[in-house]
C-alpha cells in the first residue's frame, strides 16, 4: 500500500510539474506575441506617389476596410526614393505605394525593400508584379501627349502624334516635361526613348538634347506639365494620358490628349514594404489590400483614370484601352537598374535638376 501512494504521489508531481511548465511556456508565448504586437503600433505610415486625392482616398478607404489606421506623405517618385534612402536607419515610411515600378526596382536594388508576396498577389498578372515580391503592381498608366489645341491653332501647329513632331522649331520653350531625376513620369519617356533606340542610351540622349530648347522648363512633379498646359503655359505636356483626361474634367476643354506612333512607354504602379518599416504587420495588411478590386477601384472616384492591374476590378469607360495604343517593351527591373547612372548623365549632359 505504501508503494502504491508512493507511485500516486509521484504520477500527481509529475503531473503538476507538467501543468507548471505548460503554462510557463504558454505564458512566455503570450508575451512574446505581447511584444510582437507592441513591435507594431496598427498604423501605417505611407509614401504616396499617387495624386493627392488619390492618397487621400486610399488611405480613408483601408482604414474603413480594415480598421487600421492609416496616414500618408504625398511625394513624386525620385522625392520619395531620396526620402526613404535618406532614413534608412530610422525608417520613416512603412509602405511605398502608387508611382511607377522602375523606382521600386532601383529602391530594391539599394537594399531599401523588404520582399513580400501578399496572398493576393496571385490575382496579378506576372509581367505587373516583381517574381520575388519587391514589389506588386497595382495600377498601369500610358504615357502620351497633353496638347492645348486652342494654343497650338494660334500658332497653326496640329496635336502632335509623334515623337518627332515634338523636335519642330515652331513649338520652341513650348512643351512641358519634368526632369527624370525628380520625376517616375519623366523617367518613363527617357527610357522610352532608350528602348526606341534599341537600347542605346547615347541615342535616346541625343533626342533629348534636340528636344531641349523646346522644352520651357522641367518640373519635379510629373504631373505639373498638364496644368501648365492647361493654363496656356506651354502648347504641350510629356505626361501620363490619365492626368491629362483629370486635369481636362476639371475645366479645362480644350486640352486633348493623343499617342506617339512610335511607340510610347507606360508605367506599372506598385506597392512596396519599407525595410525597417516599424509596422511590419500593418503595411502587409496595406499590400493585401492594395491589391484587392475593391482598392483598385477608389482611382476613378477622384479622376485618376489609370488602368488596374486586378482583372477583376472594374474599369471606367475613360481608362485608356491598352490594345489601342502602340507600346514599347518596357522592363521595369532593368529601367530600375539603369536608373541612377542615366539620370546622372541626363543631368550633367542634358539638363539640372530643378532645385526646390
Amino acid at each position: 500500500m505504501t508503494k502504491g501512494r508512493s507511485s500516486r504521489r509521484g504520477a500527481a508531481l509529475t503531473m503538476a510539474l507538467a501543468t507548471v511548465v505548460l503554462a510557463t511556456a504558454s505564458g512566455c508565448a503570450r508575451k512574446a506575441d505581447e511584444v510582437s504586437a507592441a513591435q507594431d503600433g496598427g498604423v501605417v505610415h505611407v509614401a504616396c506617389g499617387a495624386t493627392e486625392e488619390w492618397c487621400a482616398a486610399t488611405t480613408k478607404q483601408f482604414s474603413k476596410t480594415t480598421g487600421v489606421k492609416a496616414d500618408y506623405v504625398r511625394l513624386s517618385s525620385g522625392e520619395a526614393l531620396a526620402r526613404i534612402q535618406a532614413g534608412k536607419d530610422n525608417t520613416e515610411f512603412d509602405v511605398w505605394y502608387g508611382g511607377p515600378a522602375d523606382g521600386y526596382a532601383a529602391a530594391g536594388d539599394a537594399g531599401l525593400l523588404t520582399p513580400y508576396v501578399s496572398p493576393n498577389a496571385s490575382a496579378i498578372p506576372a509581367k505587373y508584379k516583381d517574381a520575388s515580391g519587391m514589389w506588386t503592381g497595382v495600377y498601369i498608366g500610358v504615357l502620351g501627349f497633353c496638347s492645348n489645341t486652342k494654343l497650338l491653332a494660334e500658332k497653326g501647329l496640329p496635336t502632335p502624334h509623334s515623337w518627332a513632331d515634338l523636335l519642330n522649331p515652331k513649338l520652341k520653350k513650348d512643351i512641358g516635361i519634368a526632369h527624370p531625376s525628380t520625376s517616375g513620369t519623366a523617367y518613363t519617356a527617357l527610357w522610352t526613348q532608350v528602348q526606341l533606340a534599341g537600347g542605346n542610351e547615347d541615342k535616346a540622349l541625343a533626342y533629348m538634347r534636340k528636344l531641349h530648347p523646346n522644352v520651357l522648363q522641367y518640373t519635379q512633379s510629373g504631373s505639373a506639365p498638364a496644368q501648365m498646359t492647361a493654363r496656356g503655359e506651354v502648347a504641350v505636356g510629356v505626361i501620363f494620358s490619365h492626368d491629362c483626361l483629370a486635369t481636362k474634367e476639371a475645366g479645362f476643354p480644350d486640352l486633348q490628349v493623343t499617342f506617339p506612333s512610335e511607340g510610347t512607354g507606360y508605367e506599372t504602379g506598385g506597392v512596396a514594404i519599407i525595410k525597417g518599416a516599424k509596422d511590419p504587420k500593418s503595411a502587409k495588411k496595406f499590400v493585401d489590400w492594395a491589391l484587392t478590386p475593391e482598392a483598385q477601384e477608389i482611382g476613378p472616384s477622384v479622376k485618376a483614370y489609370q488602368v488596374p492591374t486586378n482583372p477583376n476590378a472594374k474599369v471606367s469607360d475613360k481608362v485608356v484601352n491598352l490594345h489601342s495604343v502602340k507600346l514599347v517593351d518596357y522592363d521595369a527591373a532593368k529601367a530600375g537598374a539603369a536608373k541612377p547612372a542615366l539620370t546622372k548623365r541626363f543631368d550633367e549632359d542634358v539638363a539640372q535638376e530643378p532645385k526646390s
